[in-house]
């Protein structure tokens, strides 16, 4: 009688639970494909009650079969609380004759006496074309993401291939090439490769006449196909800079050297010398990318400027409020100006205020609410004025303005805020007299020559109190050597340490790699594979480098035996280290269970780090 009271009430909130769900339908599909490539297109409904399934046709694409139909639920009961889910999907295999944007059909699903239509997702379909130098490109296999179809597409160079600059190569754009002085202009870096790219490193230079912020970007920016100058090129925004010009002329944003590594596949290694240690399914190839300079022809802003000029060049609007605005002397209200919009807000001045003359005032407390983006710094700047009247009476506080340049409208604007009147009433110890307000202090500060006289009886100094020539003083003196001989002592071991940056690297070499590891581990708990064993060689190449004091432009596996041997690691111990480097990059790509493989690849890469730190401490 339990068990079937248990699964009735089983049965009850799986049927609630479906009842309550509100029907949907959501489209999976890649964004952009080649000509000639199979996809697929999937409907996804979130209830198993499907009564009917239609779409339109595939205007533009082909139809090559569906739709397949397959299901799948899940049940769950936590702490009392009942879950279920259940969903079909309905898929399509299709193919591209022509190149274009076309749209996904929608699909209309009847469900329970309701229909639901889905969204119809455009996709972009580029002509067919070379996908890499090494090679034609692969199509994408069914099921897999769209990003990983990419990323198979540059994967087909073989090692001795030669990398051209048609390969991999870096787009400069700029968003304006005649700007105003302190005008923003976005500086885009876009790559363009047909080749794996596992790593790519370069910066922006210092800048000389430019106010330089970067807008941050994606840490795994996925790519996306391209068709240009008749190749499908992997492509992706790298970076993306906005500069505001400081002076006038001709300025120009020197060549970025960026360091690629390129991936290159070794067909003809043999797969049971990987195995045993003897090679290698990839080689990294070094290739130096460079994005070429832009040139910007910056203008000087008009003149005469205005003499309240904020220095702000953008669009801006301007708001105000004053708390309280009726209060006692000797009590602080508070103007808030709040300066919204977009351009250099990071450079500009705050809005002058004219208190009235009997007003005790202060700077303003700023408080910056902007982002960068593409047009320059947008949001908020909010100035805090506090100001403390002196005396009772109503008095006038005028408008507060705020001048900018306007570069759309090549002119200066000048935007007001509200003026408002102030009551001040009587104070506790307040005065209508401005004199008989003031306090100690304040009369201080009226003039140089005017003090106080001190009252009470004088304080004379004992000569015989001196400290010079006492017994104190010589104490403190020749305390003073001591710490001073001490101090110089230590700053010069410290100064003689810093000078050995070989040293001081190869003792900071296991605390580098114990770091390395711990990023590794993190990855090894989001089964992120690639990007596991990518630190994991850092953390390996890396200590060696540092260790031995070898460039990484020197670092080979031929290099670190020799080095190891001569500083007398045992044999073994050089072995298992070039061994868990070999497994490493083996494992990237060999088939089987990748959890397990990281485990073992991770245990052994720690293991031969400590056990190499601990005996070359002992040579």
């Amino acid at each position: 009688m339990k068990k079937l009271r248990t699964f009735l009430t089983f049965l009850l909130a799986l049927t609630t639970v479906s009842l309550w769900a509100q029907v949907s339908v959501r489209v999976q599909a890649p964004s952009e494909v080649i000509q000639g490539d199979r996809f697929r297109v999937s409907y996804v409904v979130n209830t198993s009650d499907v009564d009917d399934f239609q779409i339109a046709g595939f205007e533009g694409l082909v139809e090559l079969y569906g739709p397949s139909r397959s299901s799948s639920s899940s049940f769950s009961m936590v702490n009392g609380k009942t879950t279920s889910s259940s969903s079909v999907t309905f898929t399509y295999t299709v193919t591209t004759d022509k190149p274009g944007t076309f749209h996904i059909p929608a699909a209309t699903v009847v469900s329970d006496g309701k229909t639901v239509k889905s969204a119809s997702p455009s996709i972009t379909v580029l002509p067919s074309g070379s996908a890499s130098s090494g090679g034609s490109a692969h199509s994408q296999s069914q099921g897999q993401p769209q990003a990983d179809a990419h990323a198979d597409r540059m994967r087909t160079q073989n090692v001795g291939d030669r990398i051209t600059n048609k390969d991999i190569f870096i787009a400069v754009t700029a968003s304006k090439k005649r700007v105003f002085e302190q005008e923003a202009v976005l500086v885009t870096y876009k790559l363009y490769t047909l080749v794996n790219v596992s790593t790519l490193e370069g910066k922006m230079p210092e800048l000389d006449g430019f106010h330089v912020q970067e807008i941050g970007r994606q840490r795994q920016p996925q790519l996306k196909m391209e068709h240009y100058n008749g190749k499908n090129y992997g492509t992706v925004v790298w970076s993306q800079y906005v500069l505001f010009p400081q002076q006038t002329g001709t300025l120009t944003i020197p060549e970025i050297k960026y360091e690629a590594v390129i991936l290159q596949q070794n067909r003809s290694a043999d797969p049971f010398d990987i195995f045993f240690g003897g090679g290698s399914m990839v080689q990294e190839v070094h290739k130096t990318v460079i994005a070429p300079a832009v040139t910007l022809n910056v203008d000087a802003l008009p003149t005469p400027k205005p003499a309240n000029f904020s220095g702000a060049v953008g669009r801006f609007s301007l708001n105000s409020s004053l708390t309280p605005q009726q209060l006692k002397s000797n009590e602080a209200t508070t103007l808030r100006l709040v300066v919204k919009g977009t351009g250099n807000m990071k450079l500009m001045k705050a809005p002058t205020v004219a208190w009235p003359k009997d007003f005790e005032s202060y700077d303003p407390k700023t408080e910056d609410n902007t982002k960068i983006g593409s047009t320059g710094s947008t949001g908020s700047v909010v100035y805090d004025y506090i100001a403390v009247p002196r005396h009772q009476g109503k008095y006038e506080l005028p408008a507060a303005e705020f001048c900018y340049f306007d570069p759309d409208a090549r002119e200066y604007k000048t935007i007001k805020a509200e003026p408002y009147t102030i009551d001040v009433a009587k104070g506790k110890g307040g005065s209508s007299s401005a004199s008989s307000n003031l306090t100690k202090e304040e009369v201080e500060l009226l003039n140089s020559d005017i003090r106080y006289i001190k009252s009470g009886e004088p304080n004379y100094l004992n000569p015989d109190d001196a400290l010079f020539g006492s017994t104190r003083y010589w104490l403190i003196y020749g305390a003073a050597l001591l710490i001073a001989a001490i101090l110089f002592y230590v700053f010069r071991r410290q100064a003689v340490a810093n000078a050995d940056l070989a040293g001081r690297r190869g003792r900071g070499a296991s605390k580098v790699a114990t770091k390395r590891l711990k990023v590794a581990r993190k990855l090894l708990a989001q089964n992120n594979a690639t990007a596991f064993y990518e630190e994991t060689m850092k953390a390996l190449w890396g200590y060696v480098s540092d260790k031995l004091n070898i460039p990484v432009s020197e670092l080979t596996k031929d290099n670190v035996r020799e080095r190891l041997t001569e500083r007398q690691l045992s044999a073994d111990l050089t072995d298992q280290f070039l061994r868990t480097l070999d497994d490493c990059e083996f494992a990237r790509f060999a088939p089987g269970d990748p959890a397990a493989t990281m485990d073992k690849i991770y245990a052994s890469a720690e293991q031969v780090i400590n056990q190499m730190e601990t005996e070359l401490k002992r040579k």
